[in-house]
Parts: C-alpha cells; structure tokens; sequence
C-alpha cells in the first residue's frame, strides 16, 4: 500500500487528505484504461479458449454431416453421363444436359413425372391436413386421470411406430388381402359373395397410404407434444381455476394456445418436405394394379434408376428434387420469419 507524508495540525490534516483523495483520483484515471485493456484481452483470450474448446466438440459431428450429406453430392456428375455400370464413369458417354432435356422434350416423360409429382403432392397434403390429430391425440392423451391406462395408451400408440413397413404390409395383406380375414368375415356373414379389392386396386389409393401412416405415426408423433404439455406453466392453469376455468375451457385457452408455436414449426417443416414422402411405404405397397397412382417422386426415382437401369436420368431427377425442396426451405424460413420474427433454420 502507497504510503502518504503526514503533518501536524487539523487544517494540515484535511489538505493532506484532500491531496491523498486527488492523488489517488488521478493515479486511478491514469490506470483504468490500461487495466480495462488488459482485462478485455484476458477476457477474449478466455473467451477464445471456449470458443475452440466448443468447435473440438462438434468436429465429429461436421465430419459425419460432410460425409454422408455432402460428400454424396459428388453423385450428381453421373446425371453428365450416360453412365453405364460396367464400363464406369470414365469409359461412359459424356451427354451434358441430355437427360435434364429429356425430361421437358418427351411427351410422355413430361406426362409420367405430372402423374409422379400429383402423387405426390395430393399425399403430402393430406398428410399436412392430418398432422393435426397428434397435436388432439396429446391433448386429450393429458386429460386421462389414471397414469397406468394414460401410459399404456401411449405405449401401444408408439410401438407401430417401430414396426417396418415389410412387417406393416404383411398385416394389411393378413386382413385386407381377397382371401385375408376381413373377406372371409364378410363372406361367413354373407354380406358379399365377391371378395373386395383393398390392397389391389386404384381406388382411393393417395387416402389409404394417409391412413397407414396416421396409424403408424400417430403416438410417436404426439411425443413432442406432451413434451410440451408437461413444460407448460402451472401456474396459469391454477390461476384459470380458481376463476372458475373447466377442463374444456383450460384445453382451449391455456393447452392448445402454449401447443401452437411447437405445431406451427412441425407445420413449416412439413411444408418444407413436401416432395419428401420417403420410399419404403410405396414401395412395398405397390402392385401392377396401383403402381400409376401410388408412385411418389422417391419410389420413381428408385424405379428408374434400379429397376429401370437408367442412374443417370435417376440423378437428374434427383438433382431436381434436392433444388425444389431446398427453395421451398428457403420459401418456407421466410415465411416464418414474417410471421414468427424468427427463422427456422
């Protein structure tokens, strides 16, 4: 500690003390600018230390993101050739935009993939129009008082969620099939003589799919929004009793208003996915009687390119896709950003 001069008497005193107090004044002015530069330099060194502590942390997953997202981007060069398995890339073709020209030029190319996009968008609509019943499903899923029957529901609306849908179709073939049990039911009761066509026809093709994946994902679905029931404030349903608020009444102006920012981002992203039906469930579905209207862009693209033997025009086609869907993203976060102030991505 700086040690000051002292002298005698009381006026000698507080002039001592005033030129202490104005000494140490100026002696702080003087060092605070630097000190304060020094302490944001330790600050932004520490700071930097967690900055790279924190990027260490998520190279794993950069490195796993770059190579099974965009590593396989390098595929797209197959849609310049007119590849050919045996003879590789480098003895194939080099055709440029021919297939992409081909896709526009043939009449009949042009009808077939209307067909695939109607397909697949009227699927993709309905499934939008339907991703409400989860949001109802939590709902009323909450208002069960019993905890074993509450959890047991939710447990046998979950587990087809982790059923293949080899093992799905199976069941539907098992009961919907001519001589499945529903025919024969209907037959022992003599309500028909015919067997019905319910997995061989293309009859209301676009609304049975919806149907099988409204039951497959129906509990899994619901998950997030009881995950967000359960982070609702309670206090705002105490406070709407004790105002006299009944059960209906906490559903619609306390649940299901906290529910819908958690249902608009699901919405947009659905939105966002629209050309994005996956392949599996059409795939094993299809038949020679509803291959016309239950093929989506996904299962096309693997037609053409498998079955067809046809990679190239199969990467054009989906090049396509992967632009379409990353515009309608793009469409979709400004949309919500509008709305919401805030992106989604």
């Amino acid at each position: 500690m700086r040690e000051y001069p002292t002298s005698n008497g009381a006026a000698g005193d507080d002039m001592t003390s005033q030129l202490v107090l104005q000494e140490v004044a100026a002696t702080e002015l003087e060092e605070s600018p630097a000190a304060e530069k020094a302490s944001r330099k330790q600050r932004r060194q520490a700071g930097g230390r967690r900055s790279i502590g924190m990027f260490l942390c998520i190279v794993p997953f950069m490195v796993l993101v770059f190579v099974f997202s965009y590593f396989p981007l390098y595929g797209w060069i197959y849609s310049l050739f007119d590849y050919r398995p045996a003879l590789g890339l480098s003895g194939s073709e080099f055709v440029g935009l021919q297939w992409f020209e081909l896709l526009v030029s043939s009449p009949t190319q042009v009808a077939q993939i209307g067909q695939v996009l109607l397909n697949t968008l009227a699927i993709s609509f309905l499934g939008i129009a339907t991703s409400v019943l989860p949001l109802i499903f939590a709902i009323f899923l909450n208002e069960v008082r019993a905890p074993w029957f509450r959890n047991s529901v939710q447990t046998l609306t979950t587990l087809p969620n982790f059923i293949s849908w080899v093992l799905v179709y199976m069941i539907a073939f098992s009961l919907f099939s001519s001589s499945g049990l529903v025919n024969n039911v209907l037959n022992d009761a003599g309500l028909i003589t015919q067997p019905l066509k319910f997995l061989d026809t293309d009859q209301n093709v676009w609304l049975t799919m919806t149907l099988w994946g409204v039951w497959k994902g129906l509990g899994w679905g619901a998950i997030i929004y009881l995950a967000a029931i359960a982070g609702i404030d309670q206090s705002l349903y105490e406070s709407a009793k004790i105002d006299g608020a009944g059960r209906f009444q906490l559903m619609r102006y306390i649940t299901i208003p906290q529910l819908m920012p958690t249902y608009l981002v699901l919405l947009l992203l659905s939105v966002a996915n629209l050309l994005n039906n996956g392949m599996e469930q059409y795939f094993v579905f299809q038949n020679a009687f509803n291959k016309e209207t239950i093929q989506v862009l996904d299962l096309y693209v693997y037609n053409i390119g498998i079955t067809g033997n046809s990679l190239s025009m199969a990467t054009a086609i989906g090049m396509l896709k992967s632009v379409i869907s990353v515009a309608l993203l793009l469409t979709v976060n400004w949309i919500a950003k509008r709305v919401r102030g805030q992106s989604i991505v």
